[in-house]
């Protein structure tokens, strides 16, 4: 994911981190501060799944588009997407000002999306084959056994990242649009306590008693070493 952000136009101060623990203090402190997002890889179990559909049946379709949005927001409509979704939801919400190269794919797709709706910036995602391009030259780079999905549900990508507004933003391409889940106030960060709280121990506890929880994984956006 790194890789694929440098390729996107992130700048090479930005690296993502292994996330070994959500709750010791000893490994939480490999990480560098600030963390800007966390994007989570989580299996669509049961609980998870009749979470979301509760959820989702008292929302309606997300409308916002222009500079105002306290984060941008990508509908999935391509199959298999949701890695790359997930990676832009981080980058073009979470890095500080003069992070993204000027000129870059990603400068230019935020550009482009800002003021789009919706439906028009899944086209945009869809019409960029240059992301989609870039993207498979990080990938054939990885090593990792790939997991197989045995059934419809597969595993999802999860971006959690603090908005303008101050908020914990969890981001996901399949669902209505960006979820507000609550806010985190000065000098939290996407790895502080309460954002873990608000965000992605949430999502954990939510697999707990599934023979698939050991398929989360989570790594964090940071500054890379000096």
């Amino acid at each position: 994911m790194t890789d694929l952000a440098h390729r996107l136009g992130a700048s090479k101060r930005l690296c993502f981190y292994d996330v070994y623990s959500l709750t010791e203090p000893e490994l939480l402190a490999l990480i560098p501060r600030p963390v800007y997002a966390l994007l989570a890889t989580i299996p669509m179990t049961a609980s998870w799944r009749e979470n979301r559909d509760k959820e989702d049946a008292q929302l309606r379709w997300y409308q916002g588009a222009g500079l105002m949005e306290p984060v941008i927001w990508f509908k999935q409509t391509i199959i298999h997407g949701c890695g790359l979704i997930g990676l832009l939801h981080c980058l073009c919400n979470a890095p500080p000002s003069g992070m993204i190269i000027p000129g870059s794919e990603l400068a230019k797709l935020i550009e482009r999306a800002t003021p789009l709706h919706m439906n028009e910036r899944a086209t945009l995602l869809g019409e960029t084959d240059s992301l989609y391009e870039l993207s498979e030259a990080a990938a054939v780079k990885g090593d990792s056994e790939v997991i197989k999905d045995d059934g419809p549900m597969g595993n999802h990508y999860v971006a959690l990242v603090r908005g303008k507004d101050g908020a914990l933003w969890e981001l996901e391409g399949s669902r209505k649009g960006p979820l507000n889940r609550g806010h985190l106030g000065a000098g939290h960060d996407a790895l502080s306590d309460r954002a873990l709280e608000l965000g992605i121990r949430r999502l954990v506890k939510l697999q707990q008693g599934s023979d698939d929880s050991a398929r989360f994984s989570c790594i964090a956006l940071a500054l890379c070493p000096e």
